[in-house]
């Protein structure tokens, strides 16, 4: 479960929904370009987490509590970059992109970027 902890983002779900694209046109719609949105989230390794799944990577399989830790890591980084995007009064993202990075041993960083458009009516 994700939890929101900011007004801002609260808001931007209750009033205005915008729509994620990951490539760069949107099919019948016409829009100029507002600019780059992004959202960043540094994650680390919960110690219990950490012991199990070093145990778990030496009999193979999923590391359920790795992919649980970056699908939550990803969700937040995502409704940040909603959030500039809702500031910036946009219509909708394209070009979505997401790539990850080692920050330190033990801590990854998320991060997710496109381009807010505005719609042509």
């Amino acid at each position: 479960m994700l939890l929101i902890h900011c007004k801002p983002i609260i808001k931007l779900i209750m009033e205005k929904v915008i729509p994620i694209y990951n490539t760069e046109n949107i099919p019948g719609q016409k829009y100029e370009l507002v600019g780059l949105v992004k959202g960043t989230m540094i994650q680390s390794k919960h110690l219990g987490k950490d012991i199990g799944n070093t145990l778990k990577s030496l009999v193979g399989g999923e590391l359920r509590g790795y992919s649980e830790m970056l699908n939550e890591a990803r969700a937040i980084a995502t409704k940040r970059m909603l959030q500039e995007a809702f500031t910036l009064n946009a219509d909708a993202i394209v070009n979505l992109r997401y790539t990850t990075s080692t920050v330190m041993q033990g801590a990854a960083e998320i991060l997710v970027y496109g381009t807010a458009v505005k719609f042509i009516h």
